[in-house]
């Protein structure tokens, strides 16, 4: 029984320790930006592509990789997942041209496609659904808000003492380390079952060039303009093949994306909630970062410091109130009492930006925002899994992960765009500053309206059927 014990303790710390690298890439590149985009060339608006490539990438290819990880084991997923991660990480360091490094940052999307629906689903398939599987999605959390931390305060050490390839660089060990304990670590795959049905390759290719290029489009709008063919155009096309992609589905034995968990309210409101928190979280960390390096004139090394306290604070609600609160609560007024609060922290820290502001007066916000967002981040992906059979756990992680994904793109160009409307290609400080404040105030708004949209979520009426999986309680579980 200890040794099971033991042993499980082991598996939650190495899916943990992979979600901490995914995070520590995500705010480790935020904080590199300024000094790629002057290496490589990039214009202020196209550096935002370091960012969006991954998000190209990993949108693109994350039902497909759900289905996979469902069909073809998560353990085989997951570490495939942190090769290409890893590989990718080691070209993105490499690079000399800006092309070079948006591709690369497009294939450690693709690794991130089968990494993270693999890393949910070992979590939602070994922890059983209760106060146990809180706390390990607590777990799971916190490593993601240390990997911000790490991330924010890493990517200025490296950038300013061994310069911004080492944000890349630093990902390689952790990432291959990790692919080689997860295969001592984590039980082999089941069989697969024997005359199953083919996979869904027209599904397939429908969902990953639909959720390409809506992601595309989102991301290509602020630099090349809403009304171009890589912006209205990509963004046309991609919810055509997405409306396509439901008739397939509708037709398909076997589907990549079952229509069952897109007609449970819950779950597709969760979806919502998902894109609406990572929209702003990306707008949120985009204007912060603008604010500190550009306006007040940080170097890299002190905008990754500022970052910390709401990090810090972010871990520890992940950690220890956010399992409780579900625990007491239930996700609707966990969900909503979140998003809320994250929304009044982003306010607060937008309300101390002025031309010489110092770091005291963005602490209030920096907590408040870190505190709650915590509370959100874990509510949200719990309540995401939460009822699914384990056989559609991939698919049903690949779903709300894309909602998070292209909410980010969403509120990246979104904020961007609002951040820079009417300026000039090298803004006064003073001018950049009106800009970021209508953008923060943007993201408090609609951080706001996502907690109202939580309210949406209730519990089943009835428990579904035995044979017909579908997602249930998101109201609950724990209490």
């Amino acid at each position: 029984m200890e040794t099971s014990r033991h042993r499980a303790g082991l598996r939650l710390a190495l899916l943990a320790f992979t979600q901490l690298i995914v995070a520590l890439d995500y705010n480790i590149v935020y904080v590199a930006l300024p000094d790629v985009g002057r290496a490589l060339g990039f214009t202020a608006q196209s550096v935002q592509w370091v960012v969006s490539a991954y998000a190209v990438g990993l949108g693109g290819l994350l039902l497909f990789g759900g289905r996979a990880v469902d069909r073809l084991g998560a353990r085989r997923m997951f570490t495939l997942g942190l090769a290409l991660y890893g590989l990718a990480s080691l070209a993105g360091g490499l690079a000399s041209s800006p092309g070079v490094l948006i591709g690369a940052r497009a294939v450690q999307g693709v690794g991130g496609a089968l990494l993270t629906p693999a890393t949910l689903a070992l979590i939602f398939t070994g922890f059983p659904e209760g106060p146990e599987r809180n706390r390990a999605m607590g777990a799971w959390g916190m490593a993601g808000s240390a990997g911000l931390a790490a991330g924010s305060l890493l990517g200025g050490v490296l950038t300013n003492y061994l310069g911004w390839e080492w944000v890349f660089f630093v990902n390689v060990p952790l990432a291959l380390g990790a692919a080689l304990a997860g295969r001592r670590l984590l039980s082999a795959d089941p069989p697969r079952r024997a005359g199953r049905s083919p996979f869904d390759v027209p599904g397939a290719l429908l969902a990953t060039a639909g959720s390409a290029l809506l992601v595309l489009g989102l991301a290509s709008g602020p630099e090349a303009g809403w009304a171009s063919l890589r912006g209205a155009g990509a963004l046309v096309a991609g919810a055509v093949l997405l409306a396509l992609l439901l008739v397939v589905e509708w037709r398909t034995p076997d589907p990549l994306v079952p229509l069952r968990l897109l007609r449970n309210r819950g779950l597709a409101t969760t979806m919502v909630v998902i894109a609406v928190f990572q929209a702003t979280l990306g707008g949120g960390y985009y204007v912060l970062t603008t604010y500190l390096q550009p306006v007040l004139g940080y170097s890299a090394l002190q905008a990754g410091l500022a970052f910390l306290p709401l990090t810090l604070v972010c871990m520890g609600a992940a950690l220890k109130a956010a399992p409780m609160m579900l625990g007491r609560w239930g996700f609707r007024t966990t969900l909503c009492v979140g998003m809320l609060g994250a929304g009044v922290g982003i306010g607060a820290l937008v309300a101390g930006f002025s031309a010489h502001g110092t770091f005291w007066t963005l602490l209030p916000g920096s907590v408040v925002w870190g505190f709650f967002g915590g509370v959100a981040f874990v509510a949200v992906f719990v309540a995401a899994g939460s009822g699914v059979a384990p056989a559609e756990q991939g698919v049903a992680s690949g779903l709300a992960t894309t909602a998070k994904e292209i909410g980010g793109a969403m509120g990246l160009a979104a904020f961007v765009a609002v951040a820079n409307a009417g300026l000039p290609a090298n803004p006064a400080p003073a001018r950049l500053l009106d800009g970021l404040h209508a953008a923060g105030w943007a993201a408090a708004a609609v951080t706001v309206a996502g907690g109202l949209v939580a309210l949406i979520l209730k519990r089943p009426s009835a428990p579904a059927p035995q044979d017909t999986p579908t997602v249930g309680t998101l109201e609950g579980i724990g209490s």
